[in-house]
Order: structure tokens, then C-alpha cells, then sequence
């Protein structure tokens, strides 16, 4: 079964705006986020989705839910939005909230790369999770283990969705890191991932549920907006 699955970054939140790490941690859309919401319903208006997901936060619900409102005034019929955990962003643990250079700076800076993108460069974006988690003084920060093994019952959540036939459009409401994570993994070469993705942009990916999860993912689109 393959299945064409749009992921939209959440619109724009406070957090976003003051350059903070939000992982698990609610922040309310700003006035631009509700534009991007909007924005990535217009761009979305001619598809029928046969099921919605995202993450039991309200930055995820409220986009999704503008987005499935857009959709449904285009007239096509409204999926039932799934809200769960396996959908959230990773967790950033004692550093959730934080300023993010600095945030960096205290995971990477031991081990002499001192942002994101330098961890990534010199280390891998494993080592982005790990590192965090090192530094966390509670270590409650996910590893990358613990990232990829929510994340990947996420999609098998999807997966195993009985209303779901070949061909079907899935509508997720995704986060910033998330989906530079699934660039990483499935899409290394051939895109600029030296930047998050921009909030209310589409990511399209073809998934074959029918094979292992490496093998079964083709990307179509990354980042696009308007």
C-alpha cells in the first residue's frame, strides 16, 4: 500500500519567534502563524485527504484544524483528526524553552562544535539528540534511539489505519526538527537542510507500507510555500 503523505510544518508560535526550543512544550501561534496555517490550507485546498494526524500539541491541532477547515470549505469530506504523542516534535528535556544557540552551545560545545549545524557536520545528526541528552542534567532529553522509535511507531500508526487504501493522501502536521530529520534519513543529497524548514510549508512524502521503512520512502517535495 503506498501512500502519499503531506507533512505541513505547524504555523509560526512565539517560541519560534524568540529562536527557542519547543520539543514537547505548548506555545501559542503568533498572528503569523495563523497566516501560515491558512497559507498551507490554500496550498492544500485540492487534495482529499482520507486521514489526518498530529501531535497532541496545540500548535499542531490548531493548524491542523484550519487546514482540514480550508479543505473541507473546497468541498471535500473532513477525516477525523488524530491527535497523538508518536507525532510530536523530539523532546528537548531540561533545555525545552531555552534560547537555542545556547542551547546548542552547552551540547555540542564539549564536544568542540558549538551550534546545530556544526554538531551535524562533524558528528551527524544523531549526535545532535545524543549530545543533547548528555548535556541534559535530568538527561530526559530523547536520544536518538528514543526519537527514531516513537517516530517510527507514528508511522506504523499510519500504517495500520483500516480506512486507508492504496493511493490515499494523508494529511500530518509535523515540527521543524522532525522534518529535517526525516530529510536527513531519507533524502540526504540533493537539498539545502542547512535551515529548518519554513513554518506552514509542505513536504511531500510517497510511503510504501508494504516494505521495510529505509526502502519505503520516496520524497516528492521539501519545504515548499507560496
Amino acid at each position: 500500500m503506498r501512500i502519499h503523505l503531506h507533512l505541513v510544518r505547524h504555523g509560526q508560535t512565539f517560541f519560534n519567534r524568540y529562536n527557542r526550543l519547543q520539543g514537547w512544550s505548548n506555545s501559542p501561534l503568533t498572528p503569523s502563524g495563523i497566516a501560515d496555517a491558512d497559507v498551507a490550507g490554500h496550498t492544500l485546498a485540492g487534495f482529499d485527504f482520507a486521514a489526518a494526524y498530529c501531535s497532541d500539541t496545540t500548535r499542531a491541532q490548531i493548524t491542523a484544524q484550519r487546514i482540514l477547515d480550508i479543505n473541507e470549505a473546497a468541498g471535500h469530506k473532513r477525516p477525523t483528526l488524530i491527535s497523538d504523542m508518536h507525532f510530536r516534535e523530539q523532546s528537548y528535556g531540561y533545555f525545552e524553552g531555552q534560547d537555542m544557540n545556547m542551547a546548542w552551545l552547552a551540547a555540542g560545545g564539549p564536544h568542540g562544535a558549538p551550534t546545530y549545524n556544526a554538531i551535524v557536520e562533524r558528528y551527524g545528526l544523531a549526535a545532535t539528540r545524543d549530545f543533547l541528552k548528555e548535556a541534559d542534567p535530568f538527561h530526559d532529553a530523547e536520544s536518538d534511539a528514543e526519537y527514531w522509535s516513537r517516530v517510527e511507531e507514528g508511522f506504523a500508526l499510519i500504517g495500520s489505519n483500516p480506512v486507508l487504501k492504496d493511493g490515499d493522501h494523508v494529511l500530518q502536521i509535523s515540527h521543524g526538527n522532525t522534518l529535517l530529520s526525516l530529510m536527513h534519513r531519507f533524502a540526504p543529497a540533493g537539498y539545502d537542510l542547512s535551515q529548518r524548514p519554513r513554518n506552514g510549508s509542505h513536504t511531500w512524502l510517497d510511503i510504501d507500507f508494504t516494505r521495510p521503512l529505509d526502502d519505503a520512502v520516496i520524497v516528492v517535495a521539501y519545504d515548499e510555500r507560496p
